[in-house]
């Protein structure tokens, strides 16, 4: 058995090395910042927007309301969002079968604010050559000056997510002006903190450390890939046996690939990898080494699309099916979850009643030969506006409701309050019990009235 040397001691995992890409032109770079300044506009413009008096889009904790522009969405309507986030689940899926790790590459928040820190530091600190020349010096003078530029720009865009974040959830017209004159709840700066925080470890610090060993969804993505799932690959046909830009390798071209071992696909990579090696667990598909490849197959002069998007069958000669039972599967419940969620948004009411009879006295006689039940109403009103109501009772010749028929109740809030009903004894003729069915009818909107049926009981004889 081989002894290990005391100099050279046995370790339980490599040494993390950070990953400093080099920054890459081409279609693909330019695709991606085009989604980062629209997503980044999206999530930080979105909580300014103002429907019918508040924030459009607004998540209401301490109320238990979820407001998305004119959909109001209270306790009693969080199937709603069952749908939604199923749909959004389904709709990764079908993306991912399709095209691959595509959200990956341009849409998760973890890269696109990746991307941003990593555009402050090339900024400051230079391409990858001038970032490790400026690793290995000490810290005082040039990099002690880099550096805590660089620290307080990613501060800032941190702290910027974290109070875009909070703004969901605490109005932000109001979460601004609070927040920087130290007016803000301690909750509200805790979170912006924790938020904040979560993103300069994740983008700054952690990196591409999150995709391999953390992110669930590149472990269950190859649930989803198939022979004909949009990959990025390199042509190993077209590329092997690869050549060198040495005389003896331009002279005699024919019998080599136009892989030139330049290594820029793997410089450019943010996790890292050799898309030459094949499809790897770690690559986000960013595509940042098909437009590397390209430049180089430029200055070349060689054909471009030695790393392209392709598909396993398409590198091995065979066709390419969009439309397969995989595609027809996720597509069919992702377009029934979209129409569950149609039909409970047509189907949501303003209006939320709840009737409840009187456990202590189950009935009575009262004069005039009536039989009296009482019960308990609660009208929840899911409106903005202050509405008002008109309570009225049904199913048996002459029932009556002995009290306050008449009602306002404010938005957002709930009216209750105890009520007789009252019924001539021969309405009910031999029966120990009738349906009766209670109609509130907001005056507002009188097709919008409210059904719901309940017992009246008949006293023992």
């Amino acid at each position: 058995m081989a002894s290990i040397s005391p100099s050279q001691p046995e370790t339980l995992y490599e040494k993390h090395v950070k990953i400093r890409p080099r920054p890459v032109k081409g279609r693909f770079a330019s695709l991606r910042k085009t989604a980062l300044l629209v997503l980044l506009g999206i999530f930080h413009v979105l909580p300014f927007f103002q429907w019918n008096g508040r924030q459009a889009i607004f998540f209401d904790l301490p109320h238990r309301r979820f407001y998305i522009f004119g959909l109001n969405i209270w306790p009693q309507d969080f199937i709603l969002l069952t749908f939604i986030l199923l749909g959004l689940a389904l709709l990764l899926f079908f993306a991912t079968a399709l095209l691959g790790r595509v959200w990956c590459g341009y849409a998760c928040p973890h890269t696109v604010y990746t991307e941003v820190f990593l555009w402050i530091e090339q900024k400051i600190e230079g391409n990858r050559s001038e970032q490790l020349k400026l690793a290995r010096k000490p810290w005082r003078g040039e990099k002690g000056r880099k550096r805590v530029l660089k620290y307080t720009l990613w501060v800032l865009v941190a702290m910027s997510a974290g109070i875009g974040f909070v703004g969901y959830f605490v109005p932000i017209r109001q979460l601004i002006p609070e927040f920087f004159t130290l007016h803000a709840d301690v909750e509200t700066y805790f979170w912006v903190a924790f938020y904040g925080s979560f993103c300069y470890l994740q983008a700054g610090i952690v990196r591409e450390q999150f995709c391999k060993y953390v992110c669930p969804y590149a472990r269950f993505q190859g649930a989803m890939f198939d022979q004909d799932t949009l990959i990025i690959a390199y042509d190993p046909q077209r590329g092997e046996p690869r050549r060198r830009l040495k005389k003896q390798d331009r002279e005699n071209p024919d019998a080599l690939g136009f892989c030139v071992d330049c290594t820029m696909c793997v410089q450019v990579c943010p996790t890292g990898i050799d898309i030459r090696d094949g499809l790897q667990l770690e690559c986000i598909a960013c595509a940042a080494c098909i437009d590397a490849c390209d430049n180089m197959m430029d200055q070349i002069k060689a054909p471009r699309g030695l790393i392209r998007y392709t598909s396993t069958n398409r590198l091995a000669g065979k066709n390419t099916k969009l439309l397969r039972p995989k595609t027809f599967a996720y597509g069919a419940v992702l377009l029934a979850a979209f129409g569950l969620f149609v039909i409970s948004i047509a189907g949501k009411g303003d209006l939320d009643v709840n009737i409840l009879r009187d456990r202590n006295v189950l009935a009575r006689k009262i004069s005039g030969s009536r039989i009296q039940n009482i019960y308990t109403i609660k009208v929840l009103n899911k409106t903005e506006n202050p509405r008002q109501f008109t309570l009225g009772v049904a199913g048996a010749d002459g029932a009556e409701i002995d009290g306050k028929k008449h009602f306002s109740v404010e938005p957002g809030a709930v009216y209750e309050t105890v009520l007789r009903v009252n019924i001539p004894r021969k309405s009910l003729g031999s029966d120990s019990s009738i349906n009766i069915d209670f109609i509130v009818t907001p005056q507002d909107n009188p097709a919008d009235a409210h059904h719901q049926n309940s017992k009246f009981l008949a006293p023992n004889k």
